[in-house]
């Protein structure tokens, strides 16, 4: 058995268990979810068990509260195949009165989520993505995302090990467990087949709901081509009609929720400060993937294909930095915005904590680009500060240079290759 690789996410479930009767780990399929809760967990029931599902299904049909007897901990794999579990485990962590009692995993939104009771007080939601650089031992972590907002920002002369042909190879490949220490080919593999199991059934089963799985890819592809971008769902829609003339808008918008549902898109909201009318401030949705490898397997980009198309490799840039940044900030409950008006000003990511600080960040691939970040970052601090708002903690370039430097105007230039939450 390979030995566990520790995630993130590890500290944060603990910490939950302790507070809340019950833990929801949801996330995208093939990110670790089962893995990690079983590192924490006394017992194990999986669902989807071939050789025991049936025998489970029976066992709710008749009493629900039969499948939670077990050593606490108790992991529930895959809960959403049984949806009246929620409530059932709800009942009970309300009967013991205890917190640590079960963790349950899921790689899907159920059908009828809404009608379910929230579990608020109860049952703690936690978010699990795939792994992040420093998790995969590629970033040496040697600038802290949580020691920038506490003012430590003294990083002039650190530097990272990650050339560009490392972050196309780390894009390409993705941060799947299954494919951490595998060659680009093996890697691509992987990730292909994920898109191919997307396709041909997950979505289907999803709401059990026959989907066509070429207007699942034909959907991915455009969505892949409009990644960190701030394309509508009708210019996106267009890409999907140039390959099918017969997708409706109500069946193209089906299809999209079912891929928000298993965690395979995941959008970037608009900042929408009092800084400028709202007309002024774009308020659409920035295109992306819970994982920039989705992106290159959907448009059926390799390593090499990648190399050649650097305006793409900027793009997936970003993606990788959003996916990072999520994980980097989830213990200090950090949110991603983006922020761009029709004056040309913006700002790819804003990074919110839950106690209100807050960073500007750029996102630059080349050190020809850095200007350029700077002067935006630069600008909108200025136009927050005419508005008497509270100020960002500090400005960052995120970059896939080599070198970390404090700039005489403030702003933190930060290799990609050296961050750690």
């Amino acid at each position: 058995m390979a030995e566990y690789m520790k995630r993130i996410i590890d500290g944060i479930l603990t910490e939950y268990l302790e507070v809340f009767g019950a833990v929801l780990l949801v996330g995208p399929k093939w990110c670790g979810k089962t893995t990690t809760a079983k590192q924490q967990a006394r017992s194990v029931i999986q669902l989807q068990d071939p050789a025991k599902a049936h025998e489970y299904m029976k066992m709710i049909d008749v009493n629900p509260s039969l499948i939670l007897k077990g050593d606490t901990p108790l992991l529930l794999d895959e809960w959403q195949t049984a949806p009246t579990l929620w409530d059932s485990v709800r009942t009970e962590v309300d009967n013991r009165n205890s917190s640590g009692q079960f963790i349950l995993t899921g790689s899907a939104v159920p059908v009828d989520n809404s009608r379910m009771h929230t579990g608020t007080g109860r049952i703690a939601r936690v978010k699990m993505y795939p792994m992040s650089l420093y998790e995969s031992k590629e970033s040496n972590g040697n600038i802290s995302l949580e020691a920038l907002f506490n003012g430590i920002t003294d990083i002039n002369g650190i530097s990272s090990f990650m050339r560009v042909e490392d972050i196309a190879y780390v894009i390409c490949r993705g941060g799947w467990p299954a494919s951490i220490g595998k060659s680009a080919r093996a890697s691509f593999l992987i990730t292909s087949s994920y898109v191919d199991a997307l396709c041909e059934s997950d979505v289907s089963r999803l709401d059990e709901s026959m989907r066509n799985p070429q207007r699942i890819r034909s959907i991915l592809r455009s969505y892949a081509r409009n990644v960190s971008t701030l394309a509508t769902k009708a210019t996106i829609r267009k890409g999907v009609i140039a390959n099918d003339q017969n997708i409706s808008e109500t069946t193209f918008f089906s299809y999209l929720n079912a891929l928000e549902r298993l965690f395979v898109i995941e959008d970037i909201p608009a900042w929408n400060p009092a800084i400028r009318s709202k007309t002024a401030i774009r308020s659409g949705t920035k295109r992306g993937f819970v994982d920039p490898s989705l992106a290159c397997a959907s448009l059926g980009l390799t390593y090499e294909g990648l190399m050649q198309d650097l305006n793409t490799l900027g793009f997936l840039f970003e993606s990788l930095v959003i996916r990072d940044l999520r994980i980097y900030s989830q213990h200090l409950g950090g949110e991603i915005s983006y922020y761009h008006d029709r004056y040309g000003l913006e700002c790819d990511a804003v990074l919110h904590l839950r106690d209100g600080r807050y960073a500007l960040i750029e996102m630059k691939l080349g050190s020809r680009e850095i200007e350029e970040g700077a002067s935006h970052l630069r600008k909108l601090k200025a136009l927050i500060q005419e508005h008497n708002l509270k100020e960002p903690s500090f400005l960052m370039v995120i970059t896939g240079g080599q070198f970390a430097y404090r700039r005489e105007d403030g702003v933190l230039i930060v290799p990609i290759g050296c961050l750690k939450p």
